[in-house]
């Protein structure tokens, strides 16, 4: 297998990696409107659109600010600083930065539904379909890990056998939807509660994920996106320690986190 992966229409060469990158966002807002239609949604539609609004911004904003703190010193070195982080994405920023908007937002429209686990699935998928093309790029994308003597190492296109993090994350997504939709049908989990189960688990995930990644290390021995998905988990840790609270007898709690 050689990387990048081009599809060729006629005469022309496309990289896998942009229409995955379309691809994921269609399919994962079609199946969005899909359970929407069938499961049915407590919030208003206008207050859904401000949502969805909210969620959008905060995602690129978050996703360029974390993608360009990663490294530091090639900020620094960087010309054009703004630049910089406009070519620099992560989806850890683009969650938490999401998150982080939808609940400005709500605080602002007064919408005290939680509103997240429309959006659990549909991301699950649209993110398996993205690291499909992640993977596609080899060593040509900054998706790939270190080198390794794991029966699971592949060349990526620079002769080393290097961790596929990216089939990894495909992996454990399908794990995790398998294990969220378990969860569904065996204790009555809280509105909410699909969303929460996905961020901490992901969120876990990508924290152990980056020690099998090259990045650049700050002092205190961890990456830009460990420092961020600590965080993301400390916003969730009532959850965490005490995970009862996600289940319906907890429903009549003032806090309404997405």
């Amino acid at each position: 297998m050689e990387f990048p992966v081009y599809l060729h229409v006629g005469t022309q060469k496309i990289l896998l990696h942009m229409v995955t990158e379309i691809v994921s966002f269609f399919i994962a807002f079609r199946f969005y409107l899909y359970l929407k239609r069938k499961q049915g949604d407590a919030i208003s539609g206008m207050n859904r659109l401000y949502i969805l609004l909210g969620a959008t911004l905060g995602a690129l904003l978050g996703s360029r600010i974390l993608g360009g703190l990663e490294d530091p010193l090639a900020l620094m070195a960087s010309p054009s600083p703004l630049k910089y982080f406009y070519l620099n994405k992560t989806v850890v920023g683009g969650f938490l930065g999401g998150l982080a908007g939808v609940e400005i937002m709500k605080k602002i429209i007064g919408e005290k539904q939680r509103s997240g686990d429309l959006y659990t699935y549909p991301i699950i998928l649209g993110l398996i379909i993205g690291r499909i093309g992640c993977f596609s790029m080899g060593v040509h994308e900054e998706t790939y890990g270190l080198p390794t003597t794991f029966f699971t190492g592949m060349n990526l296109g620079d002769g080393l056998l290097r961790h596929p993090v990216a089939l990894y994350e495909i992996v454990f997504l399908l794990l995790l939807a398998v294990s969220i939709r378990y969860a569904e049908r065996s204790v009555p989990l809280d509105s909410g509660a699909r969303f929460k189960l996905f961020m901490i688990g992901y969120l876990l995930f990508r924290f152990l994920l980056d020690f099998i990644k090259p990045h650049y290390t700050w002092s205190v021995g961890l990456s830009s996106i460990q420092i961020a998905c600590l965080l993301g988990l400390l916003y969730y840790f009532r959850y965490i320690i005490q995970p009862k609270r996600l289940l319906i007898s907890h429903a009549g709690s003032s806090l309404h986190i997405l």
